[in-house]
């Protein structure tokens, strides 16, 4: 981070560079104990003899102005840092086998706004606010995740937009070591189901599971697919799923639908909805209908749809992420947005690589959570809970020297206003009230 922080002159040229990294990692280690805003450093400053100083909140906030008036740079440096971070932490304990696929996970989501910020518009969801997308290392059913792509856009951007994911995607894979990149599979719900990206795939060589629209050439192949091609599927476990079923369109398509990818399979599932679940027009008999192409040759039907039904642990890597500093984007300006939203991939892999190499070391039996679910901001009491849930001494242990240098009681931050009237604090984005 310090070799990143060299162009990090303007509004804090007092402060070494060393400083300047270290007050974009107390933002991060705010963010993930739970902070939505950058007042929230103060849960941070509170603490001295376990974080050591921390800056003031008119340093921060002239550091954040600098880094979103140069973004391009800032931009550059933040993932480039992360990606050096996470190939020292990989040398200590890679999430991934040495076989196999290293899975990444495409999805995007909505942020509400509740002012009037750049790039904030009226969302597909009749929200108002920014729609990004981000990208997901799956480590298995045995770990978490890692935030490896984020892509800040406004809420007017549309789910299927090929060019951006082709964007987070390039970002993730300069995030993954080289030496695992050409075992990457990518997942995606309908929204990367589109020409370009699949062509793009198949162009960089990558293997792909991706959710696909239910387009009339699919409809007319499973008016045509007989009765016995389906065949039961799996659960998350590998067990039979009762009421559930898989079958392969591909053989099935109109010669209409040869322009995509070559090698490219049509997978599609049904099962009796829930009660109460609303069938759509495109589902057949009752049965509620969903189909994927993926270019993965040979295996069990069953065992294809199921690593791909597991996407939906995307989901939860989302809602963690929400539940440390992606709730709401605080800033005004959208490059400001921009380094927030980066600040909260790094805070994301701070937690990931403390339950990577500090919590699965000491008690390797101990089940990971999914991601930084314990991370909010601590209620008063003796019995505070830090990083992942852990006691705070052992969940800071992987965050660095400062956390290192004590064993600290995690104190509840400060209240009161930190920067005078509240119409400065929003424009800063100081204020929770935003």
């Amino acid at each position: 981070m310090r070799g990143c922080a060299s162009s990090w002159r303007r509004g804090v040229r007092r402060a070494p560079r060393t400083i300047r990294a270290t007050i974009v990692l107390d933002l991060a280690v705010a963010i993930a104990l739970g902070g939505d805003c950058l007042a929230d450093l103060a849960l941070v400053r509170a603490q001295p003899q376990l974080f050591g100083r921390v800056a003031s909140d008119p340093t921060v906030s002239r550091l954040v102005a600098t880094l979103a008036a140069d973004a391009p740079a800032a931009l550059h440096a933040l993932p480039a840092a992360r990606a050096a971070a996470r190939a020292r932490v990989w040398q200590c304990g890679a999430p991934v086998g040495e076989d196999g696929p290293v899975i990444l996970d495409l999805d995007a989501t909505l942020v509400e706004a509740h002012s009037e910020k750049e790039g904030a518009a009226a969302t597909w969801k009749r929200g108002f606010g920014f729609h990004p997308l981000l990208a997901f290392l799956d480590h298995g059913p045995g770990g978490t995740g890692e935030c490896v792509g984020a892509l800040l856009r406004p809420g007017t951007a549309t789910a299927n937009n090929a060019g951006d994911h082709i964007a987070v995607l390039a970002e993730a894979l300069a995030q993954l070591p080289a030496q695992v990149r050409d075992r990457v599979l990518v997942r995606a719900d309908s929204g990367g189901g589109v020409h370009a990206f699949l062509d793009h795939l198949h162009a960089r060589g990558l293997r792909y599971s991706i959710g696909l629209m239910g387009y009339q050439p699919v409809l007319d192949a499973l008016d045509a697919l007989p009765r016995q091609a389906w065949k039961a599927a799996l659960d998350e476990h590998g067990r039979p799923r009762e009421g559930a079923q898989v079958a392969e369109l591909t053989r099935y398509l109109p010669p209409t639908y040869k322009p995509w990818p070559d090698g490219m399979r049509v997978i599609a599932r049904r099962e009796r909805p829930h009660p109460g679940a609303q069938l759509r027009i495109t589902d057949r008999d009752g049965w509620r209908i969903t189909c994927f192409a993926t270019n993965v040759p040979g295996g069990r039907l069953a065992e294809h749809e199921r690593r791909h039904r597991l996407r939906a642990r995307a989901e939860d890597r989302i809602r963690c992420l929400k539940d440390t500093g992606l709730r709401n984007l605080p800033l005004h300006d959208f490059t400001a947005n921009q380094i927030w939203l980066e600040l909260v991939a790094l805070a994301a892999d701070l937690l990931a690589w403390t339950q990577l190499l500090h919590v699965r070391r000491a008690e390797p039996d101990l089940p990971l959570a999914s991601g930084p679910t314990g991370a909010r901001l601590p209620a008063a009491g003796p019995d505070r809970r830090g990083l992942a849930g852990l006691p705070l001494p052992r969940a800071v242990a992987a965050l660095g020297p400062a956390a290192r240098r004590s064993h600290g009681r995690l104190l509840p931050a400060p209240h009161g206003d930190l920067h005078g009237e509240p119409q400065r604090r929003r424009r800063q984005g100081l204020s929770r009230h935003h």
